[in-house]
């Protein structure tokens, strides 16, 4: 027999994977509109038809057409006049909206993201193999998509905030930092962002930036180069277990990646034996629950989102010591620092909807 709540509990399922998606193909349009350029073109032209949108960014115009309305529809663009033709209907972006679909250095720019479902989207043939056979999926083989969307997500971070509140937020090391020629160690750095944010907020510190990815070091040589600061930036492809420089720092920093790492203890313990004195790690990772509780809020389901996709099959792919994923609870964290031998464990006192701030001594 059927009751009225078990027809309630399918409704409410069925209604969310629908609008699940109806989200998901909105982000893929997102992709798109980042990929080729299509917001740019509507940000530099203001307003436009999409015979002027598709001749602005290269695109076929019956493409361009399709894209305008679903984006149009799904709210993203502004249609002045819906009711014209439609080769004569003008679109534009909404007030507020470019910051966050073409301004990269705004601190609202989250289109990267889309890229990043792309990248995942990109391995889910080798997902169902992975889970089968329990492997996993080499990071590089989600492309340049997952390469580029995480790190173009997390600039305005680093750009905006690291120098004005998370490093101020440890007074003596921003003092450290400033005062003195000062060396720093980022361990998965990436792209390069958070290395090139370091020398510039620090004109007077030395930055080494190590990760395991070639492509991502590659990319973070060049963008040292661009911002005009190769000469204290330095890139190498690199395991954070086993650092070849023999260099002490006076700060080192593992920005959202001591989850992806597959031996977590082993990349602290590496750390904190090139500490200089009196040195710091500083770790950001997710701000996520200190327990497993289900159902879980909005960033839980995120993060437990990119940890089914991304972060645990990469991970497993690296023949782990460790395979936690992305969710990264403070006590776990605080667990493997000691067992890395730090004695001095502080959640600093920075706001960041996703990110909670470790300083490590001692």
């Amino acid at each position: 027999m059927t009751t009225s709540t078990d027809v309630d509990a399918r409704e409410v399922l069925a209604g969310r994977l629908v609008d699940g998606l109806t989200g998901a193909m909105e982000t893929f349009g997102v992709y798109l509109g980042v990929e080729l350029g299509l917001y740019r073109a509507l940000n530099d032209l203001g307003e436009a038809t999409e015979a002027e949108v598709a001749d602005h960014a290269g695109v076929n115009p019956r493409y361009a057409r399709e894209w305008l309305e679903q984006q149009a529809v799904a709210g993203y663009l502004a249609c002045d006049d819906p009711s014209l033709p439609a080769a004569q209907r003008r679109y534009r972006l909404p007030d507020g909206h470019a910051e966050v679909l073409v301004d990269a250095d705004s601190p609202w720019y989250v289109a990267p993201l889309a890229l990043t479902l792309a990248g995942a989207a990109r391995v889910l043939p080798q997902l169902v193999q992975a889970y089968r056979g329990g492997g996993g999926v080499p990071y590089a083989d989600y492309g340049r998509e997952m390469r580029e969307g995480i790190a173009a997500a997390n600039r305005p971070m680093f750009l905006h905030e690291l120098a004005s509140s998370w490093l101020p937020a440890m007074p003596d090391l921003d003092r450290r930092l400033g005062s003195a020629p000062a060396q720093v160690l980022d361990l998965g750095c990436g792209l390069g962002a958070s290395s090139v944010a370091l020398a510039r907020a620090y004109p007077r510190a030395t930055i080494l930036g190590v990760d395991l990815d070639i492509a991502s070091v590659a990319q973070a040589q060049a963008a040292a180069a661009e911002a005009g600061v190769a000469d204290r930036v330095t890139f190498v492809v690199g395991d954070a277990t086993r650092l070849a420089s023999e260099a002490t720092f006076d700060l080192v920093t593992i920005f959202e990646a001591l989850h992806d790492m597959s031996d977590p203890v082993g990349a602290l313990r590496a750390a904190r034996e090139r500490l200089a004195e009196e040195g710091s790690v500083l770790v950001a990772d997710e701000r996520v629950a200190d327990t497993f509780t289900a159902p879980g809020d909005a960033t839980e389901r995120l993060m437990y989102g990119w940890s089914i996709l991304h972060c645990l099959p990469a991970s497993l792919a690296e023949d782990p010591v460790q395979a936690n994923g992305t969710v990264l609870r403070a006590p776990t964290l605080a667990r493997w620092a000691t067992e890395a031998g730090f004695t001095d464990i502080e959640v600093l006192a920075i706001h960041n909807p996703f990110w909670r701030f470790y300083r490590l001594r001692g």
